[in-house]
């Protein structure tokens, strides 16, 4: 009796899930708990594994479709050994076919070339010799237009359909949406990143020998987000229907680009985490995504979200909200940049920070002064310490 694949539950709201790409093919042999194929859902992508071990020997759903929570995409043969012999067997006969029809050439070709040689010994050995000349030029100019045609073939312009992925289609919809509800408008700063990267310098080496974790910038401005969203309340707010909803506990969402999307994994109280849990969590995040192993309940929710473009050399940008959240953070490049400083110009590294906020709930002078206190902790960590 065939054993059924199911799609499996993915998440309380994700009803459907498709098929991105199948790993196996029909005849080939897995092992229990091997990935089969891989699917989309509306939040991130994942492994689908095998319940046995044995022959993949129908698939009925193939890639490209979508298939709700439950549905049988395909059938397992639980008969391992088997399979390898039948395998095994098909794959020696094609070699051996191939091997006969290999061999019946190899003796003609020679045989052709010294017949050709043969025949020109025997006419004229000088007007043989001679002729290739005059016969290269007409080829040559006979070919000169196929060359041409070959050219144009080469430079022809093309055109591929791809269809987007669930995840894609998610994400594009929330954007367009966020867009057509939300009064969004982007207020900038620009930071000075000295006293960080020096912190940085000097921590490092003790922070990664105590926490085998190196200690990046997301701790920073996650610590300096935590305590500016405390000052203003309003962008870690969210509008439902006719009210405001305030929260006292803050779920911050990090940003993370893969080859399937942007995901947006969430750091559950972020606020009672410390600097080395902050970037235990974000680098299991990343190697997560990487590998298509972010679950849906890692996704969910989310009260204010932080972008890091920086880390694909951005120098400025306006980043969306992910709704429902009324504000997102955007970080930047570090350059180094002529600033004045106590009426001298030195150079020091500087970040432009952007943060876009609901105009709805939050107003521009609550804004702009939740950037700059975000602006005053990162350029003196000491008071993520002392609270001040």
């Amino acid at each position: 009796m065939p054993i059924e694949l199911k799609i499996p539950s993915v998440g309380e709201s994700i009803t459907e899930v498709q098929i991105s790409q199948w790993l196996k093919s029909e005849g080939d042999t897995v092992k229990q708990d091997e990935t089969v194929a891989v699917i989309d859902s509306e939040k991130t992508t994942l492994d689908l594994p095998a319940p046995n071990a044995g022959k993949l020997v129908k698939i009925l759903h193939q890639a490209g479709e979508t298939v709700s929570v439950g549905t049988v995409v395909a059938h397992l043969e639980a008969d391992g050994e088997s399979v390898k012999s039948e395998s095994v067997k098909p794959s020696s006969e094609t070699k051996s076919a191939g091997e006969s029809k290999t061999e019946k050439p190899k003796p003609v070709e020679p045989a052709k070339e010294n017949s050709k040689v043969d025949l020109g010994k025997k006419s004229a050995p000088k007007e043989a010799a001679a002729e290739p000349k005059p016969v290269s030029k007409i080829e040559t100019k006979t070919s000169a237009p196929d060359l041409l045609a070959a050219q144009k073939s080469l430079s022809k312009r093309e055109e591929e359909i791809v269809p987007m992925t669930m995840l894609r289609r998610t994400v594009a919809r929330h954007l367009v949406e966020a867009q057509q509800t939300m009064a969004m408008l982007t207020t900038f700063n620009e930071v000075d990143m000295s006293a960080v990267q020096s912190a940085r310098k000097e921590q490092q080496e003790a922070f990664e020998k105590k926490y085998q974790v190196r200690l990046g910038l997301m701790s920073f401005f996650v610590k300096a987000t935590i305590d500016a969203l405390k000052q203003f309340p309003p962008l870690n707010s969210e509008i439902r229907g006719h009210d405001i909803i305030y929260r006292n506990y803050f779920d911050m969402g990090v940003a993370i680009a893969t080859d399937r999307g942007l995901v947006v994994p969430v750091l559950r109280d972020a606020e009672r985490l410390s600097f080395a849990e902050i970037e235990k969590a974000i680098g299991d995040f990343a190697r997560c995504a990487k590998e298509g192993k972010l679950k849906p309940d890692e996704l969910a929710g989310g009260t204010f979200t932080i972008t890091n473009g920086g880390a694909f050399g951005s120098l400025l940008s306006t980043p969306i909200i992910n709704p429902p959240q009324t504000g997102i953070l955007g970080m930047h490049t570090i350059q180094e940049r002529p600033v004045a400083a106590q009426g001298q110009v030195v150079i020091r590294p500087m970040m432009y920070v952007a943060l876009t906020y609901d105009h709805r709930i939050v107003d521009g002078r609550e804004a702009v002064m939740f950037l700059k206190r975000i602006k005053e902790t990162i350029e003196n960590p000491a008071r993520m310490l002392i609270e001040i």
